[in-house]
């Protein structure tokens, strides 16, 4: 019998629905059986099939396999790879359709890979076409292609988890192409000095999928192109650091040019000196697309720090296609610019000017306790049925801690003393937060 099985008929089922069990009950009432390979349950008109025996392929000196593609392209459907991060394993590059692979590195730091001048039908270190795939704990480097798009990651899948991993001086830190049933999920990741001097290649660049969510990241650095651009459907960008720097030459630090449902909330947002261009977030600046049905903004608990000294400054730029308001809400503009060329754009409790950061030259974006954005927002955050109170905060590097309302809500990414040791789901052990009472703030100085 094949594992993809087809449903056995209950008569029973038209007359009388079943109950539901656990897989241990199932067990204990007997309604597994062994079939051959394959476990099946039959439960009024449904099979489920028995878990495969996944693998587990191990990578690296001493081990079974030498290099992660080797391993990779031996890997059966649902296989775990782990690769020792003591390993060198330059110019590894290779692609493959095989799908719920996870992929990770194991032991001190990430498992690093350089392109060293290959890449895979030129496109990047790793083309991924399997779906449902999972990438941990590695570090990509110095990806070259032809086109101008060398990718540490080319995803042509659908679905990809990339967590903990580390994408420098490629043309492109990730590229994932159209798919529209495709869910981009990237976390606790590092991404600085990707590019090319052409403006088309960035730090991260998603295509046109059903959603991107991007947390507890840090981008930054971006040569020429943007710190993060995405034409997905829907956005979920939320509380990382997306900072040019003094070296960093970027356009855009967010640019979403085709719309979609977008909540942008809790980042640090940060404008260099040496940027190519005026605007720090763009919305649909390239007007709408059939795909992005949704065209509704939501920027809220932001701080935009804008260095740029000179020119026409935009914080948040909306294409004239977008007729619905932005929700914009208790953010911090600091710097020279206009908070958004909107006319309509719903604005409440931001603040605009010097809210008396900690220290914004080492980018230390905490409120001193007499910061005027202390205790100064809005309560209580709703939109489209959310409620969009941040839940977390940024920690450098790539990491977040738990955020609570100490009073009344703080404008901007951070909470006055509102902060707690829990850290979010799925973090890498070096995101251990320290206890809140060990960390301590200061105060603005008296004059």
């Amino acid at each position: 019998m094949s594992e993809e099985t087809a449903a056995v008929n209950c008569p029973k089922c038209n007359s009388e629905r079943p109950r539901s069990y656990g897989a241990v009950a199932l067990l204990l009432r007997g309604e597994f059986r062994m079939n051959g390979f394959c476990l099946i349950v039959i439960l009024c008109g449904f099979v489920i099939p028995a878990a495969a025996q996944h693998k587990t392929l191990q990578v690296g000196p001493r081990k079974h396999y030498a290099r992660p593609c080797a391993a990779i392209l031996r890997a059966s459907r649902g296989d775990r790879i782990e690769i020792d991060t003591t390993g060198k394993y330059d110019g590894d590059v290779c692609g493959w359709s095989t799908n719920n692979l996870t992929i990770r590195g194991v032991g001190p730091g990430r498992a690093i890979i350089k392109a060293a001048g290959k890449d895979w039908q030129g496109k990047g270190i790793w083309v991924i076409a399997g779906n449902d795939t999972t990438v941990e704990n590695i570090e990509f480097a110095d990806a070259l292609a032809s086109d101008g798009n060398g990718a540490g990651i080319r995803q042509e899948g659908t679905n990809i988890k990339v967590r903990n991993c580390y994408f420098h001086d490629n043309q492109e830190g990730i590229l994932a192409g159209d798919n529209p049933q495709s869910t981009v999920l990237v976390e606790f990741s590092e991404f600085a000095r990707n590019g090319t001097d052409d403006g088309s290649s960035h730090n991260i660049y998603v295509n046109h999928v059903a959603k991107l969510i991007f947390r507890y990241n840090y981008s930054h650095q971006s040569i020429v192109g943007h710190l993060l651009k995405s034409r997905a459907a829907e956005n979920v960008i939320v509380y990382n650091r997306l900072t040019d720097e003094p070296t960093g030459t970027g356009s855009y630090e967010l640019d979403l040019p085709n719309g979609g449902k977008s909540f942008i909330i809790g980042n640090l947002i940060e404008q260099g000196p040496k940027t190519e261009n005026n605007t720090i977030l763009a919305y649909m600046e390239e007007g709408s697309d059939q795909r992005n049905s949704d065209h509704q903004l939501f920027v809220i608990n932001n701080t935009f720090v804008n260095d740029r000294p000179v020119g026409d400054n935009i914080f948040v730029f909306i294409g004239k296609d977008d007729l619905r308001p932005a929700v914009i809400e208790n953010n911090i503009f600091t710097g020279p610019g206009l908070a958004t060329n909107q006319v309509g754009a719903l604005l409440k409790s931001n603040f605009i000017g010097n809210p008396q950061f900690v220290d914004a030259d080492a980018f230390d974006f905490h409120l001193r306790s007499r910061s005027p954005a202390v205790d100064a927002g809005s309560d209580t955050v709703t939109g489209d049925g959310l409620l969009l109170t941040p839940q977390f905060q940024y920690v450098h590097p790539a990491c977040a801690e738990g955020r609570s309302s100490v009073g009344k809500i703080d404008i901007g990414g951070y909470e006055r003393g509102g902060r707690t040791a829990a850290a979010p789901p799925d973090a890498p052990s070096r995101c251990s937060i320290e206890p809140p009472e060990t960390y301590n703030l200061p105060a603005t100085p008296s004059p």
